[in-house]
């Protein structure tokens, strides 16, 4: 069995392989279908993943070429009447969890946190599958930005005050504002609203709401992890909303930045994905009706 270092030291070996290569893993990370169904990957329950578990099976969809985003173990596989195609090469996936030593059963506070590894597979390489796990061979018609009103309004719900104006992008805590590049600098609406839902995962962690540490400079190891929380979130948000993500200013400066934290500390992604999973809960439990849909 894997030590709980091995485990969180593959995973940051993995992300730090793509930024080294000068790959982003969580940027755009589907193909042509854009359904919303499609771009979260999904258990065989079909049960979205979360946290760092979805961006390792973006990197590996990326990596493999997989359309679809379903995963499963090789034993789920064998239930649903499907054989994994010999020679292919499984994925690394986590389940969180806490154990309690025997001696101290009856003391909460001593539950240790642990990280277990374990390894599933994409539909496309599973023989034999059910026709439900996979996508109608046909295409829905293009739209290169999809559901754009959606994202309008996902953002007036979250009650975030944004304005555009001036070239900076940019969540200022003092007066707990968004501001925005007036809308004709931008390239493209994905690179508007890629920028946007970035800001507005930033906006999140002000101490009236998720309460992260807003106050580190450009270069300190406090402001790459909350680019990080913020650039992943927009991600999750994006592939949730249906858009493509590619907010195109994260230079060469900040991959280099990211690339310190993470060597110094292999707990770092696995960290920042889990703050984004939360802001992106966050956000969506601001929609109108979230309360009843998770009841």
């Amino acid at each position: 069995m894997q030590s709980i270092k091995d485990t969180y030291q593959r995973i940051t070996d993995t992300i730090v392989e793509q930024l080294e290569a000068g790959t982003k893993p969580w940027i755009r990370p589907w193909r042509g279908n854009t359904r919303r169904s499609s771009i979260i990957p999904r258990r065989a329950t079909g049960e979205t993943y979360r946290g760092i578990n979805v961006i390792m099976l973006w990197v590996a969809g990326q990596m493999f070429g997989y359309e679809e985003n379903t995963w499963m173990t090789y034993r789920q596989a064998q239930d649903f009447g499907g054989q994994v195609r010999k020679g292919e090469k499984g994925t690394l996936v986590v389940k969180y969890g806490t154990f309690t030593p025997k001696d101290h059963e009856d003391d909460e506070d001593r539950a240790i946190p642990y990280l277990k590894g374990y390894t599933v597979f994409n539909v496309e390489q599973i023989e034999n599958m059910p026709d439900r796990f996979f996508s109608p061979a046909e295409e829905l018609p293009g739209n290169p930005v999809p559901h754009i009103e959606t994202v309008e309004s996902f953002v007036q719900n979250t009650g975030a005050s944004v304005s555009y104006g001036g070239t900076k992008a940019c969540y200022r805590p003092s007066i707990d504002d968004i501001l925005m590049p007036d809308r004709t600098r931008f390239d493209s609406e994905v690179h508007l609203y890629s920028t946007l839902l970035h800001e507005v995962s930033h906006w999140s962690g002000a101490k009236h709401r998720l309460d992260r540490d807003l106050t580190g400079r450009f270069g300190s190891e406090g402001y790459a992890v909350e680019e990080l929380v913020a650039e992943l979130a927009a991600s999750f948000l994006c592939a949730d909303l249906g858009v493509a993500h590619d907010p195109r200013d994260n230079t060469a400066a900040y991959l280099a930045n990211w690339l310190a934290v993470l060597k110094n500390d292999k707990r770092a992604i696995i960290t920042a994905a889990a703050k984004a999973q939360a802001v992106a809960e966050y956000l969506t439990a601001l929609q109108p009706g979230a309360a009843q849909g998770t009841a």
